[in-house]
């Protein structure tokens, strides 16, 4: 039997806490050796959309998974999602389907989760101010996520409207912490000690003279296309980079590709991945002023690992739909 989840029963089973521990895990697992995740092929889709298959295998979830995630740019004209996602679990014992779960809530969780680990591992540890750039779901994921990894005190937050802002206020207002509304992109990497982009953007949102000693960034919110960015070349080169994945990178990033096609970064410069760290906190941050950044594509082995977290928890509490595919 298959198990249906909806982005309902995902939302009521959801521990970012254990998402977090998984999403750490999986990191060090890749680096060992013990999860594979290779880079995903695209398939073109007329008007500029296109699908991407995001495969992994993890021993120690004792699975293999595949998001289909569908970019659609077109979508955002007709009042839709731009990116949807389903993800199939299988058993990496039998091959039969364990699972079918709807992809948007897992997404932003398990990215949020990421950036976490990153920052746990890569920021100083007294950063007390939080910048994001974008203010909607990822935004309230990710200060969620943070807090829980650094003494968070104040967000700065800019987006192009404010009534993003109000409500991401709203959606925080539990956390205790101020937000502050700034005018740019600028005020936001000026103020903060960590600071997560977080836009669907095509041009370079944050540029490396604006960098200051000690901060630490995510870049998180480009989609995974070769001609978008979040940062520019400069400040890609001016940071100690850690990726997700180094395939996923060199094939999708288009932080990294446009920054080596400038001469910024050379493909040897893309060598350290999250996992490294991880398991080697030598990898990652050794002074106090130096400027780390995570690049952050999302990887399927992310996916896998949170699938299998919320399979385990809608089993013991009789939650969600059981098919026969099979027979």
């Amino acid at each position: 039997m298959t198990l249906v989840l909806t982005h309902s029963d995902i939302v009521a089973l959801i521990d970012r806490r254990a998402v977090y521990d998984a999403v750490e895990r999986a990191h060090a697992d890749l680096s060992a050796g013990s999860a594979a995740n290779p880079a995903p092929s695209v398939l073109p889709l007329e008007d500029g959309g296109a699908v991407l298959p995001m495969a992994a295998v993890a021993t120690r979830q004792r699975a293999s998974s595949v998001k289909l995630l569908s970019d659609m740019p077109f979508n955002r004209a007709r009042g839709l999602p731009t990116q949807r996602s389903t993800i199939v679990l299988m058993s990496d014992r039998t091959g039969e389907c364990e699972a079918v779960l709807d992809g948007r809530h897992i997404t932003a969780v398990r990215t949020a989760a990421a950036s976490a680990v990153a920052t746990a591992h890569l920021a100083r540890a007294g950063a007390t101010t939080l910048g994001l750039i974008g203010a909607g779901t990822l935004a309230v994921e990710h200060t969620r996520a943070i807090a829980r990894v650094r003494p968070i005190d104040k967000v700065l937050v800019w987006s192009r409207t404010a009534a993003t802002v109000e409500e991401f206020r709203r959606r925080v207002h539990d956390l205790g912490i101020g937000v502050e509304y700034v005018d740019s992109p600028r005020d936001v990497v000026a103020g903060a000690d960590v600071v997560c982009t977080l836009t669907p953007s095509k041009e370079p949102i944050v540029h490396g003279a604006w960098f200051r000693p000690g901060v630490h960034l995510n870049a998180v919110g480009a989609p995974p296309r070769a001609d978008h960015r979040e940062i520019d070349g400069a400040g890609m080169g001016a940071a100690r980079l850690v990726v997700d994945s180094r395939p996923t990178a060199l094939t999708k990033s288009g932080d990294v590709l446009l920054a080596i096609g400038e001469g910024h970064l050379t493909e040897d410069d893309v060598v350290i991945e999250l996992g490294d760290v991880v398991r080697d906190p030598g990898l990652g941050r050794r002074h106090d002023d130096d400027i780390t950044l995570f690049n952050s594509v999302g990887i399927g082995l992310q996916d896998l690992v949170t699938a299998r977290l919320l399979v385990d928890a809608a089993l013991a509490a009789g939650r969600g739909t059981r098919v026969e595919i099979s027979a």
